[in-house]
């Protein structure tokens, strides 16, 4: 059975975040992410479950600016990050702190042209 909207994007975490899919979008270029460039996916999940608003490696994960900066999700304004996967693939998702979720709202391996 395929993923859907909502379904966990891989098996449980033993332990740190849980990480979903938020979009049927999200599915579709996750699979094609990790078709073209899986160790990078597979340390964008790593880094997603372990710590989904890291500052420690800025220029490869970090929270986006201005309206970027929030979404809203089911009647919530979450922080919205973005995970570069290669030079032009990303990640975005949004952090649930209250459940300890990460909600992924985007994947490609091509650049999202609404921040430029």
């Amino acid at each position: 059975m395929s993923p859907k909207k909502g379904d966990r994007v891989s098996v449980p975490p033993l332990s740190g975040w849980n990480v979903i899919f938020g979009t049927t979008e999200a599915v579709t270029g996750w699979e094609e992410l990790c078709r073209v460039a899986l160790p990078n996916a597979h340390r964008c999940l790593d880094a997603l479950r372990e710590d989904p608003a890291s500052r420690s490696n800025w220029s490869r994960q970090h929270q986006l600016r201005g309206r970027h900066a929030t979404r809203d999700w089911k009647g919530s304004a979450l922080e919205q990050w973005e995970y570069e996967i290669t030079s032009g693939g990303r990640v975005r998702y949004l952090v649930s702190w209250e459940t300890s979720t990460v909600i992924m709202v985007y994947a490609s391996p091509r650049h999202p042209k609404d921040t430029e």
